[in-house]
Order: C-alpha cells, then structure tokens, then sequence
C-alpha cells in the first residue's frame, strides 16, 4: 500500500523560497496540493512553478517584526487559515571569527535563529486559534552538530534553533507542532560558490557515504512529511536527511590493513 501526501486545500509559507533548497521546499509543498507562500526580501527572478501551480510571492524582511506579523495576519485573511510553516530562510558568508567583530557576527544569529523565532511566534498566533493542529518545521543543518570554522556563528545558531523547536515543542501542543529538518550538503545553484566546479563537487560528494549531494526536491519532500498527517504524532524531533553524513577522516587516514 502506497503512502500518500496530500495536502490539498491547506495552506503552507516557505520563508526563503524562492531559490535553492527554499524553492525544492515549495516546490514539493505545490505538488502535494497545498496553497504556496513564498517569502523573501526580492522576488525570484522566474516563478515558483510546480504541477500546474504557482507559489505566491510576498515581500518581506524577516528581521522586521511589526513586517512578519502583518504578512501572516495577511496570509490568514487572505486564504482563511494557515497549516504549515516551514523556517528555511538563512545563510552566511564564509568569514573566520577573527576577522570580524561580534556585531557582524551578531547579524548572522538574527537571520538564523532570531527571525525564525519571530517567524514562528506570528505562525502560532494564527494556529492557536484554528481547530486542525498546525505544523512549524525549522531547516537546520549539520553545521549545527559539528565544528564549523569559517562559519561559526552559522552554525552555533544552527544549534540554538534545533534546541528552540524542541522547546516549542513542548509548550506549544498540542496546537502546533514544530520539528527540525537537518539538510547535509545539497547541489543547488549556489554549489558552485561553497565547492568550485564539478570536479570539486564530484570531490565533495565522495565525503557522503551515499555517495552524491541532496537534491532540493528532497529536502522538500522530507519538509512535506513533517507538515503531513503521517508525522501527526511526530513532535519535538530532528530528521536526519544527510545521505549518512561524513564519512570519517581518521578512516582515510588509518593505515590499517582491512583486506585482512
């Protein structure tokens, strides 16, 4: 017996999702059936398209808090409820902690933890009110459960924000229920500028026991199961989707004969 997705007649926001890993999200939300916000600070250069269907874009800059609650107070008036949030807007530039003082620092934690915080508070406040149970789900990332050098603050807030769903978790049902998708490493438009060219990529995805990098559209489908009536009963967890991570180096580096 197959398992279906389906997400008809309900209403999902994708923060960041208009490009990369944010447009595989809404991307997969549209083809389960479900009504599509996209929000970010520009519009996509094309349309977030998917089976026919085409997300709706607003403008916003999620470290405006007076800005997010007007646009989900909209999102309410405008499709009469809203089922599904997903918290994938962020990112940083490469920059080792010492090259910068502890307020630039301070900016990557407010676009990556700080605003899905005030994302998420907004959500609750339409769900709270509504009969069926919503869902928040946080993108996370790897960084945030291993050393990053070059992008500490990225992933210390990484950290913070699987630790705040949790937390949510708790308080928050049974009304809401909020978990965490933890991506590796996924080929999107930008890989280029994180791995160099396809020989570098191809480099990289040999680190992944899997053997390639993720695909959006996977990402997407996991953020689907969490805002589904499959994961009803799933609150409060963190979804590995890292194709089994990063082989170890010291296996490199061990001079073990295995073939013995």
């Amino acid at each position: 017996m197959g398992i279906t997705l389906d997400l008809e007649g309900r209403v999902a926001v994708v923060t960041g999702g208009t490009r990369g890993v944010g447009a595989g999200i809404a991307r997969a939300f549209l083809r389960a059936g479900a009504e599509v916000v996209v929000c970010a600070r520009r519009p996509p250069e094309t349309a977030v398209e998917e089976a026919g269907r085409t997300a709706e874009f607003a403008s916003v800059d999620l470290r405006d808090g007076e800005a997010v609650r007007d646009f989900f107070a909209r999102v309410a008036a405008d499709h009469g409820r809203l089922d599904a949030l997903v918290n994938n807007a962020g990112g940083t530039p490469y920059r080792p902690l010492g090259d910068a003082g502890a307020a630039r620092h301070a900016r990557v934690l407010e676009l990556n933890l700080t605003a899905p915080l005030t994302a998420s508070l907004a959500a609750y406040d339409v769900m709270r009110r509504q009969r069926a149970p919503g869902s928040i789900t946080m993108v996370g990332s790897v960084s945030g459960s291993r050393p990053s050098p070059g992008t500490a603050a990225y992933g210390a807030a990484k950290a913070g924000l699987e630790h705040l769903a949790r937390s949510m978790a708790v308080e928050w049902a049974p009304a809401v229920r909020v978990n965490t998708l933890v991506p590796g490493m996924v080929r999107t438009e930008s890989s280029p500028l994180h791995y160099g060219d396809e020989d570098g990529v191809a480099a990289v995805a040999r680190t992944v026991p899997l053997g390639r990098l993720a695909e959006p559209a996977e990402i997407g489908d996991a953020a689907v199961f969490l805002a589904s009536d499959r994961a009803a009963y799933i609150t409060g967890a963190s979804l590995l989707v890292h194709g089994g991570g990063e082989r170890p180096a010291f296996l490199d580096a061990a001079t073990v004969n295995r073939e013995q």
